[in-house]
């Protein structure tokens, strides 16, 4: 059965399997660097079409949704009351 990848944290968790492990400090910053490791992966053909392209609308989808609506604001969460 094809492996499937449906979240952020599926593609992190295929990422570790090669070695590698994203931690810059913004959440965004992560999701880019993610891409570009899976770039690098497909580009040396260690993983196939298929996973690239389920792997790139992942990442894709979460760098939307993390530029619309972050889960920490670039102010720290602070309230300006």
């Amino acid at each position: 059965m094809p492996e499937t990848l449906r979240t952020y944290y599926d593609v992190l968790q295929l990422l570790k399997r090669y070695g590698t492990y994203i931690h810059v400090g913004k959440r965004l910053w992560d999701i880019e660097l993610a891409a570009v490791e899976v770039d690098r992966l497909h580009a040396s053909g260690l993983i196939d079409d298929r996973l690239y392209a389920s792997a790139k609308i992942v990442l894709r989808h979460a760098h939307e949704q993390e530029q619309n609506h972050p889960l920490i604001q670039s102010d720290g969460g602070k309230t300006d009351d």
